[in-house]
């Protein structure tokens, strides 16, 4: 069969900010089919090539990869791919936990629950003629008679060292352009599931909450394809737990070390974790650890422990100070918008993110994705039933005492409150350059109104640091 896997395009995201990072999902589905069918993958969120152009008329079956956001321009793609004749296929985390409404208009053939490597395989083992319908699994289809169809879940994949590594060699890796510390950089997962099942994250749903890892060695072998293949000299390790074992990261550290590469390297991690395993990231920056990303959160406790995050709020100070003292810049992300929240508790956390001062931050609005608790709980008090703008940047749920404009304005004031201060505008001034302006862009449709553009301020004060008049 021919088959195509698509990864939709997407408006204002941190791909504007430069995180323009392959699809290892889609290419991790194409190395379980490229043995036996012609599999072919277009990323759409490059830019590079245009869904509502691509022909999709060349291909049996049309897989997309959809989160919530983009979910209603993946509805656009797949009502073309039908029209062209390709059997639909979704998969990810949004239509797995709506696979009804995701199949209730009859565009979409079927929808891959969770994990999918074993059921997208098994859904075209089917399709092709070689098994029938009974030996499917994690499937989602719709009957004749309008009914939904669910066959059984497949099992998480204990075995993660079992999966063939992701198909990169179909995808177009010159159009990702990310860097690490001035270095071109890639991606690569080690572990999968997640046992903190926070209130607002669809992790632990969707993968599960037994953490399943990979073997050093199995990890090993895909770094050296990268290092010696691919010519990658920075890596980053793209899942929620990867120190979740610190022994098995101080094993990785050591072996990166006794290979000699010249690598630099970034993973996410945790606070807790980072306090109480210090000699953890002292191994880790030996051997090439030099960033990291960090849910903070929120400075409140209270509110902390609201998200179910386990983690307490005096502890990210000397999480900051372990990673300093080893000389490993931070990513912090900071949630705004909590449903007690109000212009006091969000003020707290912005001046907390800035005492912490990490070398760059993410401040987002809480959203409620399906999938997670948060979306059980507050459903009833959703101000759109637009996907589409779900995007983290703009307020969906209706609060106890703040409006969706005053909400805007503290997402806008965090955002500048933290770099536009000199010392901190001249270590971002590119990635500030690249965020604000998008994001002044956004809010100024969300208030209604012509909004001064921050793009014209950042000229001014670029000049102004030219001039030597800041700083």
């Amino acid at each position: 069969m021919k088959i195509l896997l698509t990864n939709p395009p997407v408006g204002f995201s941190y791909y504007n900010i430069g995180l323009r990072r392959p699809p290892l999902s889609l290419a991790y589905l194409a190395s379980m089919l490229v043995d036996a069918h012609d599999v072919s993958i277009v990323d759409f969120s490059t830019g590079k090539d245009n869904w509502k152009k691509y022909r999709y008329n060349k291909y049996d079956v049309v897989g997309i990869s959809v989160d919530t956001v983009r979910y209603p321009i993946a509805k656009m793609i797949a009502q073309r791919a039908r029209e062209a004749g390709a059997k639909i296929v979704m998969g990810g985390p949004h239509v797995s936990f709506l696979d009804g409404e995701t199949l209730e208009d009859g565009i979409v053939n079927y929808v891959v629950r969770n994990e999918g490597e074993h059921s997208f395989r098994s859904l075209i083992d089917y399709l092709s003629g070689d098994t029938d319908i009974d030996a499917v699994r994690g499937v989602s289809y719709r009957r004749p008679d309008g009914t939904i169809a669910r066959t059984p879940d497949n099992p998480f994949i204990t075995d993660l060292d079992s999966l063939p590594f992701p198909a990169r060699e179909l995808l177009k890796l010159d159009h990702y352009n990310e860097k690490l510390s001035g270095r071109p950089m890639t991606t690569l997962v080690t572990s999968r599931g997640c046992p903190f099942n926070c209130d607002f994250c669809a992790s632990s749903e969707f993968f599960g909450i037994r953490w399943r890892a990979r073997s050093v060695d199995n990890i090993m072998e895909e770094i050296e394809l990268l290092y010696e293949k691919y010519g990658y000299r920075a890596i980053c390790f793209v899942e929620d737990n990867f120190t979740m074992d610190p022994q098995r990261a101080i094993e990785l550290s050591e072996r990166i070390m006794a290979k000699n590469w010249d690598l630099i390297w970034e993973a996410w991690s945790r606070v807790d974790t980072i306090v109480k395993n210090p000699e953890m990231i002292r191994t880790m920056a030996r051997s090439g650890f030099k960033w990291t990303f960090i849910g903070f959160e929120s400075g409140s406790q209270e509110v902390l422990d609201g998200y179910g995050k386990k983690a307490l709020a005096q502890d990210a100070v000397r999480a900051m100070e372990i990673l300093r003292a080893n000389d490993v810049q931070a990513i912090g992300a900071f949630i705004l918008g909590a449903l007690n929240d109000t212009i006091k508790t969000i003020d707290e956390t912005i001046n907390f993110a800035k005492r912490l001062n990490p070398r760059k931050v993410q401040f987002s609005i809480l959203t409620p994705y399906p999938g997670t608790k948060l979306y059980e709980r507050v459903h009833d008090r959703l101000l759109t039933d637009n996907w589409g703008k779900f995007t983290a940047l703009a307020p969906v749920i209706k609060l106890d005492h703040l409006s969706s404009r005053q909400l805007n304005g503290r997402l806008l004031k965090a955002y500048t409150s933290f770099y536009l201060r000199p010392r901190k505008g001249l270590e971002n001034i590119r990635h500030i350059t690249k965020t604000l302006p998008g994001l002044s862009k956004w809010f100024a449709t969300w208030f209604g109104s012509k909004c001064v553009e921050i793009s014209h301020v950042l000229t001014l004060y670029r000049r102004l640091f030219a001039s030597g008049k800041m700083g």
